[in-house]
């Protein structure tokens, strides 16, 4: 377990800079939308999580097709698929899942208080952000791994694999979003939407290596 989760974070930072990618376009879609927005900077800083959550799921998004494009490549996804006796399938998605999130989802979250500072927020409406981007990321991950599952066989797969789970991330976006205007407009909901925020996460954390595991045995029957 452990010698998979440390070969995947190091394929994860070598192949094709993943995260370097995310960043760079999570960096440019914070410094673009204020030329679009205006000079207003209080209307900036409010509608600033927002944006800053908009850019992290879809930066999250660019690096799911290779979730498994590697292991087919090189005869991994094979052996994966044909030793599930010795360590399940759905076991082994979820430490992939885990290894593409620390290489992919937590650099968005280590440079969002950076990214905050662009937007004119202050800090509690950064650190609330950061908060729900690192609750709500991995279920990105885990919803994305069904995605790349499915498509691992095909030759372009990487648009089919955001068209695919783009409808289910909505509601993780919309709770994270909700919950950190929560945490700094008085009288909006925090609890309930942070609450339902981990829910998710959890949810799809269990659900996500289920499904994705089975796509991957049909696949590679």
């Amino acid at each position: 377990m452990t010698a998979l989760l440390i070969r995947d974070v190091k394929l994860g930072l070598r192949a094709g800079g993943g995260a370097l990618i995310g960043i760079l376009f999570y960096l440019a879609v914070a410094a673009v939308t204020p030329f679009a927005m205006g000079p207003d900077l209080n209307l900036l800083a409010k509608i600033g999580p927002a944006i800053l959550w908009i850019g992290a799921l879809l930066a999250s998004l660019l690096g799911l097709e290779r979730l498994f494009q590697i292991d087919r490549e090189d005869g991994s996804l094979d052996l994966m698929v044909l030793n599930r006796h010795i360590m399940p399938l759905s076991f082994a998605v979820f430490i992939k899942c885990v290894a593409h999130w620390i290489t992919t989802g937590l650099p968005l979250v280590i440079v969002t208080p950076l990214l905050g500072l662009l937007l004119n927020m202050d800090g509690k409406a950064i650190g609330a952000t950061a908060l729900t981007l690192l609750i709500g990321t991995p279920a990105v991950t885990f919803i994305g791994a069904v995605g790349a599952a499915i498509a691992v066989s095909l030759p372009r797969g990487g648009l089919l694999v955001s068209v695919v789970i783009l409808p289910f991330v909505i509601p993780v976006l919309i709770f994270g979003v909700m919950a950190t205007f929560g945490a700094v407009v008085d009288g909006a909901p925090f609890k309930a939407p942070m609450l339902l925020l981990a829910a998710l996460t959890l949810f799809f954390a269990v659900l996500g290596p289920f499904a994705a595991g089975y796509a991957l045995k049909n696949a590679g029957d």
